[in-house]
């Protein structure tokens, strides 16, 4: 296929939006979805304050950084946006049905040799690919959390990926300076897989009562080095995303990922981290606080 110039992102929540940061600032129009005029103002909004604050770090200039900001596009339909495009990227909640759904209207709209990626942390590429007449056009990009600072990008091969396509994939990445690291689809990927199991023995060891979120917060970073804690980590991606991870690694891979009944217990009560402004911490203009303690989850 000819190189990737025209780059659509379909959701314009926390990850789409850096999604699209990265490729227009990679040097590719780019088109942006959401069906929430709102939503699409908010993203706008972020990306320009994002760049903004790059220029200010002397990350980027100020020339990059307007020249960026006129790459992108708005569109509040899937059509609209995915009809022109080379690649599209999916960064819809991470369900199944979701992405199913998406995927298959994807199919109907973009042109036969248009790629077709998933923004999945965990889900199997393979199984959102069949619902389509070009599975080898699909592909896994596993974006991460926030998008225009993290380095990483999982590129994950399906069953019926094709070379072209994967190299297509690769490309993209790299011209959005990303570090790419190519994988065999499996449950939970590369990173989703060893972090959940982290973040979930994290919630079972504060169930237990064995020390206070703060104090497993700071032992990890302090003693292992990590850059966040995970219940620091989990309230920025989402208590609710970080449950169905477990829940499907669960199903795919064994009782060693059942989620901790806190866990299911916190997204019930809706502490859903900082989008929510309480997960693990409370949050109050963006400065976490300890919640109250736990009550002993339900076993």
């Amino acid at each position: 296929m000819a190189g990737v110039r025209t780059v659509a992102v379909i959701g314009a929540g926390i990850m789409g939006r850096g999604i699209a940061h990265a490729a227009a600032l990679g040097g590719f129009r780019t088109i942006l979805e959401d069906i929430l005029p709102a939503a699409l103002r908010r993203a706008e909004g972020e990306i320009r304050a994002n760049l903004d604050k790059a220029v200010e770090l002397g990350k980027v200039s100020s020339d990059e950084a307007e020249a960026a900001l006129g790459r992108i596009e708005y569109a509040g339909t899937v059509e609209e946006a995915a009809r022109a495009a080379d690649l599209v990227i999916e960064a819809v909640p991470e369900e199944m049905e979701s992405k199913i759904e998406i995927f298959t209207l994807l199919d109907k709209i973009c042109r036969p040799e248009t790629v077709l990626a998933s923004n999945t942390s965990s889900l199997s590429v393979t199984e959102i690919a069949s619902v389509t007449y070009r599975a080898r056009k699909c592909v896994g990009m596993h974006f991460f959390n926030p998008v225009h600072k993290m380095k990483l990008l999982e590129i994950v091969r399906a069953l019926e990926t094709d070379d072209e396509t994967l190299e297509a994939a690769v490309d993209v990445g790299k011209r959005m300076k990303k570090e790419v690291v190519v994988i065999k689809e499996s449950p939970g990927f590369i990173t989703s897989r060893i972090n959940a199991m982290i973040g979930n023995e994290a919630f079972y060891m504060l169930q237990e009562g064995i020390a206070s979120a703060e104090d497993i917060d700071k032992a990890l970073k302090l003693g292992l080095n990590h850059p966040m804690g995970p219940f620091e980590l989990v309230d920025l991606v989402g208590l609710d995303t970080r449950l169905h991870i477990l829940e499907y690694l669960h199903k795919m891979l064994g009782e060693k990922y059942r989620p901790a009944p806190l866990l299911v217990q916190y997204v019930k009560s809706g502490r859903l981290g900082r989008k929510s402004g309480r997960g693990v911490y409370t949050y109050s203009d963006q400065t976490p606080r300890p919640s109250a303690e736990p009550v002993e989850a339900k076993k």
